[in-house]
């Protein structure tokens, strides 16, 4: 459902944080007419009332719009300790020159995310890494704190076009499972396109590290599905770079898009195998599609996590 943009807003809310707003708005509209009909974004700050406890703190504004009892929870009754950690590699810079790069749709999913967590009373962090780790948030809940994020978010879309930024994946997410407290949510975005078989294996281990101290992990697998997953190029010679590295190579895809789509099957087929070993959620994410799915999986993973 289209939201109508209004100026006043947008002037007291930074770009970005405006954008989000619009985009959580259209997805709880969405959640009325889904399968997730039952997911409450509105009721997140409320429980429901136990007979016998003292009535002090019911919602009687909620009362009169539901017909039944809330109590107001408070921070310390809640919720969840969210940090989201975005790859800042080169390689996500790709499609290069395009409006949408999968960095670009990792700062907007991680923008509408902030929002959810706000609405949600969940504190979020931040943290994104590159050659290692670059930038490190505590989860917080402040309105302060938000805005802070939003502004961080800005500044990282704003140095996309830097120097090539070789992926260092594995350390920077060890440092991660060290830095926050146990029994956090970590929801990663990255594309997951490590040099070589030692550098991928050096991942999986850092993301069973993240386990081990007691973490729950969601992995969103960010790729421009067309042109990464199925590699459909035009079927003439075409020069291709490697973002991190700067090498160049030209070929003819379809001389090569077989053998790419079989290297690119096995790479997610190990993934996937491992994540189900370590207890990880792996969430494929086109960035064509946009951010409705990375809200959705959220959405699913603080039900399960509610539930225990």
């Amino acid at each position: 459902m289209p939201i109508s943009p209004d100026p006043g807003l947008q002037q007291r809310l930074g770009r970005l944080e405006f954008l989000a707003r619009q985009a959580v708005e259209g997805f709880i509209t969405g959640l009325h007419k889904s399968p997730f009909h039952g997911f409450s974004v509105e009721f997140a700050e409320h429980r429901l009332y136990n007979p016998g406890e003292s009535t002090r703190h019911i919602d009687w504004k909620l009362f009169a719009r539901t017909d039944r009892m809330f109590v107001k929870r408070y921070e310390e009754e809640t919720n969840l300790r969210c940090q989201l950690v975005i790859d800042r590699s080169s390689s996500m810079r790709y499609p290069e020159g395009a409006e949408l790069t999968k960095l670009g749709f990792a700062v907007n999913a991680s923008a509408a995310l902030i929002e959810l967590f706000r609405r949600q009373r969940d504190a979020v962090g931040m943290s994104w890494f590159g050659t290692g780790l670059d930038l490190h948030l505590p989860a917080k809940s402040s309105h302060a704190h938000h805005r802070l994020l939003y502004h961080h978010l800005d500044e990282l879309l704003d140095g996309s076009d830097s120097e090539p930024v070789a992926t260092s994946t594995a350390e920077a997410l060890h440092q991660v499972a060290e830095a926050i407290p146990r029994r956090s949510l970590v929801m990663i975005f990255s594309d997951m396109l490590d040099r070589d078989d030692a550098e991928g294996e050096a991942l999986l281990t850092a993301l069973q590290h993240l386990r081990h101290n007691k973490h729950e992990v969601v992995v969103f697998h960010v790729l421009d599905g067309a042109t990464e997953a199925s590699f459909d190029f035009e079927d003439r010679p075409t020069l291709f770079a490697d973002l991190e590295t700067g090498e160049e190579l030209r070929l003819h895809p379809s001389e090569v898009r077989a053998a790419y789509r079989a290297s690119m099957s096995a790479l997610r087929s190990n993934l996937e195998l491992r994540c189900a070993q370590y207890g990880i959620d792996l969430v494929d994410v086109d960035i064509a599609e946009g951010v409705g799915p990375v809200l959705t999986s959220y959405l699913v993973k603080r039900k399960r996590m509610n539930a225990r």
